[in-house]
């Protein structure tokens, strides 16, 4: 596939901007929308987009199922509990369909590139009307209207096998949940094919955005006001525009104004000395740093084709707390990877302790359907993942508790997400390195000051292990 075959072309997306005003006419006026999301931020950037086509189709948005006329789930395979949160969802809509007969009902993502879910749903489903997959999404006006029209349960899922689908689709409508906080996709699908997961087989080879597509993008929301901007991709460091990742982010954080711009995620086999060189140089981009290690174990790396060792991690760890001793560095662990020994789990505990992660996202390892490690002799028993699990959790919550205690007494500048509890007057917000604090105003602070999307500074006051307590200041 070549780089221009990557993009939907101009006469495709015009053919589907002609469905919409025949959509437009079938369904009348106050019809409503919703979309529930399960999974990564990436579902919520695809689920923003879904949501601008849905309001130029002439729907509005609601979030009550019941009063909904179009219902899309937009679904997550990376670990099964995800899937069958969906499933359980969609088994809810039999019930919504029989009260309203005219109800249409759509599930996407992930979930749906998985043949034998597809199969489950056609199945046991039949009142879904249509399903479609992860690079279908600008054909919703033609896939809505097909629902309307004709009877008979769809499903719009590419053909071409995993290393060979996936398009990008610029210039569809976007409305956004947050009016300060936005996701910008950079780039969409992963190379990797590390054994434990599905994404490279439910969201295709990577293909990246224009950079000048991009940092457009980020320069609108700038102007409009937006203070947290997030680019995202699978693997930000594969990003393959006219400037390198690195470069695109510098620029990104270029644009005049105060606010924030963070990525995610960033594997550790690519990341570069130069990307964390332009974030410690750059203000605006935010001192977070998610660098998912997953285990330890060198051995246990190489199963899971991680294409790093411990002692290279480590470096790049100890890199990252030598040019920003203010950042904050989060990681992914999976306990019980098939095979994993005791000693080997050790060596988890052990990389957590040298590194001290500011917040640690733990996950009992979960066999996927049609991945390699699935299908690996060794599966370690539930009870030993639960364990570790456990064990592991402790061990964070210590290490992150002291590193906030740190913060007591130090004053950070902080992204308000407005008032949390009207009655004790509580706000919280964001500090640059992405740790929630809560915090209340002194007298004769004004609280339209505070209000979510404003930026103000906060003491620390007290500390425990994932939140902060504090009291804004009043500038001299």
């Amino acid at each position: 596939m070549t780089k221009n075959e990557i993009f939907v072309s101009a006469e495709e997306l015009e053919r589907q901007r002609g469905f919409i005003p025949r959509v437009r006419s079938l369904i009348g006026e106050e019809k409503k929308y919703c979309i529930q999301t399960f999974g990564c931020q990436q579902n919520e950037a695809d689920s923003e987009r879904l949501a601008g086509l849905c309001v130029v189709m002439g729907y509005c948005k609601t979030e009550s199922l019941s009063e909904a006329d179009l219902i899309i789930y937009n679904t997550c395979a990376i670990r099964e509990h995800a899937e069958l949160k969906a499933l359980s969802k969609a088994g809810q809509l039999k019930k919504l369909k029989e009260a309203k007969r005219s109800l249409i009902t759509a599930i996407c993502g992930c979930m749906i590139e998985q043949e034998h879910r597809r199969t489950q749903l056609s199945k046991s489903y039949p009142y879904v009307d249509f399903v479609f997959g992860t690079d279908r999404h600008h054909a919703l006006p033609e896939m809505v209207y097909t629902a309307l029209t004709q009877k008979g349960a769809k499903a719009h899922v590419s053909s071409l096998p995993h290393n060979e689908f996936g398009i990008i689709a610029e210039g569809l409508p976007v409305v956004r949940e947050s009016s300060y906080k936005a996701w910008v996709s950079i780039m969409y699908g992963c190379n990797n094919f590390c054994s434990y997961c599905v994404v490279p087989y439910v969201r295709g080879r990577e293909r990246s955005r224009r950079s000048e597509d991009v940092l457009k993008e980020v320069e609108n929301l700038v102007k409009m006001g937006y203070k947290d901007i997030t680019l995202l991709g699978q693997n930000v460091n594969s990003y393959r525009g006219d400037y390198s990742f690195p470069e695109l982010l510098d620029r990104a954080a270029s644009f005049d104004g105060e606010y924030r711009v963070r990525f995610m995620t960033s594997h550790p086999k690519d990341a570069s000395k130069e990307l964390i060189d332009v974030m410690a140089a750059n203000p605006r981009i935010a001192k977070h740093f998610h660098l998912p290690v997953q285990s330890g174990d060198n051995r246990i790396l190489k199963l899971m084709n991680r294409g790093y060792t411990r002692e290279e991690y480590l470096k790049k760890a100890y890199y990252i707390r030598e040019k920003m001793p203010e950042a904050a560095i989060s990681s992914d662990i999976i306990c019980g990877f098939p095979t994993e020994t005791e000693a080997e789990f050790d060596n988890t505990v052990d990389i957590v302790e040298k590194v001290g992660f500011d917040m640690l996202f733990t996950f009992v390892y979960s066999p996927r359907k049609g991945t390699v490690a699935a299908e690996m002799e060794g599966q370690v028993p539930h009870e030993v993942k639960t364990a570790r699990f456990a064990r592991l959790s402790a061990k964070e919550n210590l290490i992150a508790e002291g590193i906030n205690k740190q913060s007591v007494g130090k004053t950070f500048r902080v992204l308000s997400d407005g008032i949390v509890n009207p009655e004790d007057g509580i706000y919280s917000g964001r500090t640059t390195q992405n740790k929630i604090i809560s915090f209340s105003l002194p007298e004769g602070f004004a609280p339209e000051k505070a209000a979510a999307g404003h930026f103000l500074d906060v003491k620390v006051d007290h500390a425990q292990a994932y939140a902060l307590t504090g009291t804004a200041l009043t500038k001299d």
